[in-house]
């Protein structure tokens, strides 16, 4: 071996282990928090596909949900609700992205409220007076349904749905913008 050959595998023995150690290692509330929401995630089939796409969302969630109890919590609910509703879950963040910011308080101007902006006459069609639609759990069952009969409604069609969704049928602004989301942020590759 070469003196070149020699001072090389010498340097790499001495940085690997150097640039392995800047990683940060998680937080052990974090992992512990991580562990328990897995748990609790029973949409998924599998617990190794819980805990990467939580990791992989809650990363991106992180800007608009920096408590990581509740962007774990929101992110188990919107799995959830979706897969309930047989949607894609990184559609539902979208459509979440582009209605409220992920602002469970958020009221429209004319009225729709919480993070799926879900009209409050629903409430009334439904004979649940009572329900709160600033609950996420509330919110996103009312929302994913809504969305999931729309897209029934229309074959498939996500745009024609998307604008049903938002009251603007005919109109491609809205669906763009949520197809946008989709597709920029929050799409995962199968």
């Amino acid at each position: 071996m070469t003196l070149r050959a020699c001072l090389s595998l010498l340097l790499i023995a001495i940085v690997l282990p150097a640039s392995a150690s800047l990683r940060q290692a998680p937080e052990p509330e974090l992992r512990d928090l991580l562990q328990q929401t897995v748990a609790e995630a029973e949409s998924f089939q599998d617990r190794f596909d819980a805990e990467v796409w939580l990791v992989d969302m809650s990363a991106r969630l992180k800007r608009y949900v920096p408590d990581p109890v509740e962007r774990l919590s929101l992110l188990r609910l919107v799995h959830q609700e979706a897969s309930k509703a047989g949607l894609s879950p990184e559609l539902v963040l979208a459509l979440i992205h582009a209605e409220s910011h992920f602002d469970r308080f958020a009221i429209s101007s004319v009225g729709a409220q919480g993070m799926m902006q879900v009209m409050p006459f629903w409430k009334a069609e439904l004979g649940r007076p009572q329900d709160n639609l600033t609950d996420n759990a509330t919110n996103l069952r009312y929302g994913c349904t809504i969305l999931s009969y729309y897209l029934k409604r229309e074959n498939g069609d996500i745009s024609r749905a998307l604008a049903r969704y938002n009251g603007s049928l005919g109109q491609t602004r809205y669906p763009s913008k949520v197809i946008g989301f989709w597709q920029d942020f929050w799409y995962v590759k199968p």
